[in-house]
């Protein structure tokens, strides 16, 4: 695939980003994008390596060498339909996706990997720029409903595979826009949200219908729709926030990222009056957690205008190099800067919360923390604290960016559902359905907290799935999952 000797010849490069003092002032996207013929030497780049690992990396499968090769062979419309034939929105995962295909890359094991998600991201872009992505409605329709609550990337997907199926598809979201985390969570740094407007107008194109501000469990019962549809599917995600159950959590200043981000992405969409200042203004921030939501809280406060920003991971500090325990193909645990950390964030490894503390009004001060190391000798992590490491940190604010702690259950418990042992909605990958005949459940909400990729795989899964449970048969595609352990 691509060139034979081109992965010898050519190096990988990488888009250049809006110099830092530049893109803190707004809140747009900041990459600015290889040219096309750069783009297609970076496609004559991927090997023809016999055995595409990338595909197994890929939760989609996406057929990474057929789009690579067909955009070295600059036939760019060709690769959009390969790209679009695995994966529904690739503008998500072009952007937001922490490419595990390229981890899983023959090339990475001893090179630089292709750009594949660069490459993706671009196939996207040239398509919708050039008019090549257009409603595609079924040309009959089957008689069977199917409701979907959740208009996040799961949702959407299954949305899109079901409706093209012929069935008629009603998406229920509670918040006032589609789109779930990907509008109110990402910051529009990392995804400006016309990318999702535009795309969704193709969806409402084809037929499908949707519901906002609609709060199933609440506003309309979730045994009304199981009644009202033939099948119905839950992709309401992973929304419990984890808490940090310590002294002076419920101080004034001290904050969910998840509440932190959704405000701020309303104030940039300017959907709403809001009362007071920005949150971060003029304040010493701490952001408590390492993940991608706890880069995005960084990136945030830092355009909010925050005096400092520090970032606190409870794990110790990765190297760059793949672990010795973590071999190629597998996804490795390195140390991940991300464009936000690289803005001004100071970042803190093996350090524990233990307090917050607050003055006579209930308002956040400082918190106190302490070193800890962790014992791998046994098999399951132990953590132990590093006794006189205590130290106390001004601070006005603090964000949690901890995860979450599973599915909410207003609409488990009307439906009598079975959850799992990680408090998710329990359903087997070999259909996705739950315990109860026609209703299923699929993304964060059936396998737990995980990558967009993981998500719109979920959601093409579980509509293979319903498709034939309503007709017998299905022509939707179905992608093996479990090849590689997931991220």
């Amino acid at each position: 695939m691509g060139k034979t000797t081109g992965f010898i010849e050519f190096d990988r490069i990488d888009e250049e980003q809006t110099a830092v003092e530049k893109r803190i002032k707004n809140y747009k996207e900041f990459t600015q994008p290889l040219s096309k013929k750069e783009l297609e030497t970076q496609g004559a780049r991927c090997m023809d390596c016999g055995i595409p690992f990338c595909h197994s990396g890929c939760p989609l499968g996406n057929l990474i060498p057929d789009f690579n090769d067909a955009v070295y062979q600059k036939n760019w419309e060709k690769a959009t339909d390969i790209l679009h034939a695995t994966n529904n929105f690739p503008e998500f995962t072009g952007r937001l996706c922490p490419a595990p295909c390229e981890e899983a890359c023959v090339l990475g094991i001893n090179e630089d990997p292709v750009s594949i998600e660069n490459i993706e991201k671009n196939i996207v872009e040239t398509a919708f720029n050039n008019g090549w992505i257009t409603a595609q409605p079924p040309q009959s329709r089957s008689g069977k409903t199917v409701a979907i609550v959740g208009s996040g990337p799961t949702g959407l997907a299954a949305a899109q595979q079901l409706n093209r199926a012929g069935h008629q598809v009603t998406v229920y979201e509670r918040d006032e826009k589609i789109g779930g985390l990907l509008r109110f969570g990402i910051p529009d740094f990392k995804m400006e949200k016309q990318v999702i407007d535009r795309r969704l107008e193709q969806l409402i194109e084809e037929g499908i219908t949707f519901k906002t501000g609609v709060n199933v469990g609440k506003d309309v019962s979730a045994k009304q729709l199981k009644e009202e549809h033939d099948a119905l599917l839950l992709c309401g995600g992973a929304t419990i926030k984890r808490e940090l159950p310590i002294p002076g959590a419920d101080l004034k200043g001290v904050l969910q990222a998840m509440d932190f981000l959704p405000e701020n992405n309303r104030r940039v969409a300017a959907e709403k009056e809001f009362q007071g200042d920005l949150p971060a203004r003029g304040k010493k921030v701490i952001v408590i957690g390492g993940g991608d939501t706890g880069s995005d809280c960084i990136g945030t406060s830092i355009r909010q205008g925050a005096e400092s920003v520090s970032n606190f991971e409870i794990m110790p500090m990765a190297t760059t190099d793949r672990p010795e325990n973590q071999p190629w193909p597998f996804w490795p645990m390195r140390l991940r800067t991300s464009s936000s950390h690289k803005e001004g964030a100071e970042r803190h490894f093996s350090i524990s919360t233990k307090k917050f503390i607050g003055n006579d009004k209930g308002e956040l001060i400082g918190l106190q923390t302490t070193q800890v190391e962790w014992d791998f000798s046994n098999g399951r992590p132990q953590l132990k604290e590093i006794e006189g490491t205590e130290k106390n940190w001004d601070c006005d604010l603090v964000l949690l960016a901890l995860g979450f702690a599973g599915s909410e259950k207003s609409i488990a418990e009307q439906l009598n559902l079975k959850f799992d042992s990680r408090n998710n909605i329990s359903a087997p990958i070999e259909n996705y359905q739950t315990n109860v005949d026609n209703v299923f459940v699929a993304g964060d909400q059936r396998r737990g907290q995980s990558l967009i990729v993981w998500a719109i795989s979920e959601g093409r899964s579980a509509a293979h799935h319903i498709d034939k449970n309503l007709m017998g048969t299905t022509n939707l595609p179905l992608k093996q999952q479990g090849d590689l352990p997931s991220i």
